[in-house]
């Protein structure tokens, strides 16, 4: 009999399951009607009759059984309805390691439109299917690129239609599926796009998206558990119904299936559904008790399609035939299907619902089980991914060749831009290991893998295995470096940082000077966050000088700069100008190079480098560096008071921190923005975005951190006029017994400081810190040093050494600096003012006024309006400047539809739909007064 013949002779009893409503949930009734949620239904209905005008998303939540899936029926229903496009996915737990599965089952339907994607897009997404390799010389395709293509590819659906998602069982997809659809729903609100995310309990079944609303499900209440009853199992007897009543406990699926199994006297089947088990574990054997009267046939079908990850009817019954050792048709599911466990169409086999897979799985030995991934395995030839899976569970022991097919395993997933997946395969590949060498370049791999993705605890656990074994030299260091991307201990410990040095000695010794100049890079970043003294920085840097590398080599030049930002400060600027004018750096040179230049306070040489890296790691799609970068950058603005390019920044780092869960960089970003809050004026946003940083910043309380959000009271206090809290806090920096105290970021702060210090004592202090800061620094390199120092000289000195300091700062070449030349301006006009010399102090006084107004820093531009007041000259009020009226998102859009790009090409490069960058320019233009992309540049001054 031909496998068409067979599956017609099921029809039959699939349209009787249909009547009968055996399906997931199995509480519906005629239409939509779900008994007892009114409520609930309300809250769907709303997601998707709003999409026409909005986007949004809904993660309903609640045990097996309660009726999310029949909710989601509801939804799709009505969905589709109204003329929507419906897309649906359902995830499986044998599922969870194959990269992206989920979001190919969403948009399989659409892989025809990929084509019309950017190219770099529809490569990333192609590859994330397996449908394409990534040519040799590209990297592997990024996660956020995937993301965004995927975002592309449903913003171009949504033109034609609104399109709601819709999946099932969330907590069982891939997790790069559940992070695809974290990015989505973190960008619906200006697209007809709506997602709808069905899952347990628990709140791990959408981490990407912790701020996406929750709809709860809770038990029926009795009046609606009873309506139920009487709608799907009428005449029950008294007795019956009540033990159902009191087993189901409000469970929908419970109050169907429970009468089912019961006999009708009440007596549970073999004691399958006694009332002292928990619920869940009742429905299971409720569903085991019709497992025993299945033909073994049936069961090992069963078996297999409980096993699979693709739930294909051919190949559940050729690798059920390889099980039995005998041809096993389509015809032994006739039992399962009239006890309503699976449904089954032309192609493929489901269950009824997923207890009923955990029912099979547990009925099932474990030798069972290991047979069935072991038929599979057999099944899926061409299929190397899935079959290594199955090879991996068929097995009870190490088995190196195993793990070899694992190993490129998370190879294709790596290429396919599955990080979270090539960890997985890496770990169980680690557990299969026979080779003790192979087991440690596994665990070593998969531990990079998890720090790159964030999983610290998974990367800690996989270096405290490794460093269990016994290690190669090379392999030591490499386990070294690793446990520095932990960044859980930042205290600079003396024996910490003898122990990097001395192992990149020894890694050098044994053939790789880039490893050893990464651990001696590390190890100069602790130097940064804490110095260690002068011996200890200078022997960091002796070792870096020793390696067999350029002297142009970036980590070299970051090692310098951060070990020794004072000293080696004169060859770290050199280099950074010799490359500055060389080019030819790559994106993560670029990257390495600008945080270099801010940590020797070359602020003017590393904007050129972060403005550079932050556009390729953008178009890479390497969000979680660019948010690093971006924070430089950001901090960098802030010294130029350069708000077009530091508030965008600022804001693209605040998301982007919190989408990858950076804490540490996302407390850098709130740093910069309270910074440039305070420069403007906005003192209660300044005071409650630093408040932010400095409470959610403690589990990464870096000195560094501290130290700058200190700095920024100091400048929030001076904005206010509130000297004496500035003095307290930017003193802190300086305090050796202080948690804050910084000497590198003291070159810096002495600005403030300088400028805070109005009392005797204060003056006294802050001149003991000057007078410190030239010794050690001597003429300083860096411009913005010898800024700072001249600026602090001049403030500080008494009345008759006054004017040759002023006239030294002055000397100065301030043209990248013009916030700190205003400061002196006013600062010299205030000293002569008080001199008696009024009308020599109208002149800084009135550059100072223009100074700041044109820099827009509000608080300062007020006190030199009162100073040309005191000294006899009025002050027109400053209006608004255009970019003054836009959020720091809509500048950043607005500059880049200025230059020319379309919503299109705004969006690829911001991540976001070329509809919400439409929805942005909309509220743009009224706010700037105008109608046309062409009126941009002139309103912004970009001409």
């Amino acid at each position: 009999m031909t496998h068409r013949t067979l599956w017609c002779s099921l029809r039959a009893h699939r349209l009787q399951l249909s009547r009968s409503e055996h399906r997931r949930g199995g509480q519906r009734m005629s239409g939509s009607k779900l008994f007892g949620r009114d409520e609930e239904l309300a809250t769907v209905d709303e997601v998707v009759d709003g999409l026409p005008e909005r986007g949004s998303a809904l993660l309903i939540q609640g045990a097996p059984g309660i009726g999310k899936s029949a909710l989601l029926d509801h939804a799709v229903t009505r969905a589709r309805n109204s003329g929507f496009t419906v897309l649906k996915a359902s995830g499986v737990q044998a599922e969870t390691h194959l990269p992206f599965a989920g979001l190919h089952q969403l948009t399989h339907t659409m892989t025809d439109r990929v084509s019309h994607l950017p190219p770099v897009q529809a490569d990333a997404l192609l590859g994330a299917f397996g449908m394409a390799a990534p040519s040799s010389s590209a990297s592997a395709p990024q996660f956020f690129m995937i993301a965004l293509a995927t975002l592309s590819l449903l913003g171009e659906a949504t033109a034609e239609a609104p399109v709601l998602l819709v999946v099932d069982d969330a907590q069982w997809l891939d997790r790069p599926t559940l992070d695809v659809l974290g990015f989505l729903a973190r960008r619906v609100g200006a697209e007809p796009l709506g997602l709808l995310l069905a899952g347990h309990e628990d709140r791990t079944a959408w981490p990407g998206a912790p701020d996406i609303p929750e709809l709860r499900l809770t038990p029926l209440q009795p009046a609606a558990a009873d309506a139920l009853l009487d709608a799907r199992n009428p005449g029950l007897a008294p007795a019956v119904r009540r033990l159902v009543a009191d087993m189901s406990a409000g469970n929908p699926l419970a109050l169907i299936e429970l009468p089912i199994t019961l006999r009708a006297d009440g007596v549970a089947a073999e004691s399958a559904v006694s009332p002292a088990l928990p619920l869940t574990t009742r429905l299971e054997r409720a569903f085991a008790s019709r497992l025993a009267d299945l033909p073994s046939d049936a069961r090992q079908v069963l078996l297999i399609t409980a096993t699979d990850d693709d739930g294909a009817l051919t190949e559940v019954l050729t690798a059920a035939s390889a099980l039995a050792g005998a041809e096993v048709s389509v015809r032994s599911l006739e039992p399962a299907i009239a006890a309503g466990l699976v449904s089954v169409d032309e192609f493929r086999i489901g269950f009824s619902h997923p207890l009923v897979r955990s029912a099979v799985l547990g009925s099932a030995t474990l030798a069972d089980r290991l047979a069935a991934h072991g038929a599979l395995a057999h099944t899926l030839h061409g299929q190397p991914d899935r079959q290594a899976w199955h090879r991996a569970a068929a097995i009870g022991r190490p088995d190196e060749a195993v793990a070899r097919q694992l190993d490129q395993v998370a190879r294709r997933a790596s290429g396919r831009g599955a990080a979270a997946v090539a960890l997985t395969a890496l770990e169980r590949a680690t557990a299969l290991s026979e080779v003790p060498s192979g087991r440690v370049a596994r665990l070593l791999g998969a531990a990079e893998l998890g720090l790159e993705l964030g999983r610290t605890d998974r990367a800690a656990s996989l270096l405290h295995q490794a460093d269990q074994l016994e290690l190669r030299v090379l392999e030591r260091a490499r386990l070294l470096q690793l446990r520095e991307g932990l960044e859980v201990d930042v205290d600079t410990s003396t024996p910490r940082l003898h122990l990097l040095i001395t192992t990149a000695e020894r890694a050098a010794e044994a053939g790789d000077p880039e490893l050893a100049l990464r651990l001696l890079r590390s190890a100069a970043r602790r130097c940064w966050w804490s110095d260690p003294g002068r011996e200890l920085r200078e022997r960091v840097v002796a070792a870096a000088e020793r390696l067999p590398v350029p002297e142009l080599h970036p980590d070299l030049v970051y090692t310098l700069a951060a070990a020794t930002p004072v000293e080696r400060a004169a060859t770290v600027l050199d280099r950074l100008e010799r490359l500055e004018r060389q080019g030819g750096y790559d994106i993560q040179a670029a990257a390495t190079l600008g945080t270099a230049a801010t940590m020797a306070n070359a602020y003017d040489r590393a904007t050129g480098f972060l403005r550079h890296a932050a556009a390729g790691l953008r178009g890479q799609g390497r969000l979680g560096l660019l948010a690093q970068t971006l924070v430089s950058l950001a901090l960098s603005a802030v010294h130029t008071v350069d708000w077009e390019t530091g508030l965008p920044a600022v804001a693209e780092a605040m998301r982007l921190a919190e989408e990858n869960a950076q804490p540490r960089w996302l407390t850098g970003a709130r740093i910069a923005k309270a910074q440039f809050a305070a420069l403007h004026g906005d003192l209660e946003t300044a005071l409650a975005v630093i408040g932010e940083a400095e409470g959610r910043g403690l589990s990464v309380a870096h000195p560094s951190n501290l130290a700058f959000i200190q700095i920024t009271r100091g400048l929030i206090g001076l904005a206010a006029g509130d000297h004496a809290e500035a003095f307290h806090c930017v003193w802190r920096v300086f305090d050796p017994a202080d948690p804050a105290y910084h000497p590198f970021l003291q070159t810096i702060a002495i600005a403030e400081l300088a400028e805070a210090a109005t009392g005797d004592d204060q003056r006294a202090m802050a001149k003991a810190a000057l007078q410190r800061l030239v010794t050690s620094t001597g003429a300083g390199e860096a411009q913005l040093t010898r800024i700072n120092l001249g600026f602090a000289q001049a403030l500080l000195a008494d009345d008759e050494h006054a004017e040759e300091h002023f006239r030294s700062a002055f000397a100065l070449d301030m043209s990248r600096a013009p916030f700190a030349r205003a400061r002196l301006m006013l600062a010299h006009g205030a000293w002569l003012r008080r001199r008696r010399r009024v009308m020599e102090a109208r002149t800084p006084l009135r550059i100072a006024r223009e100074s700041f107004a044109s820099l827009g820093v509000e608080p300062w531009r007020e006190r030199a309006c009162q100073e040309l007041r005191s000294a006899g000259e009025g002050s027109k009020r400053q209006s608004r400047s255009d970019w003054d009226l836009l959020t720091p998102q809509e500048l950043q859009i607005a500059q880049l539809a200025a230059d020319g790009l379309s919503n299109k090409e705004i969006g690829q490069q911001l991540y976001l739909s070329p509809r919400t960058v439409g929805a942005h320019l909309y509220r743009i233009f009224p706010k700037l007064g105008i109608t046309s992309r062409g009126q941009l540049r002139d309103k912004l001054g970009m001409n």
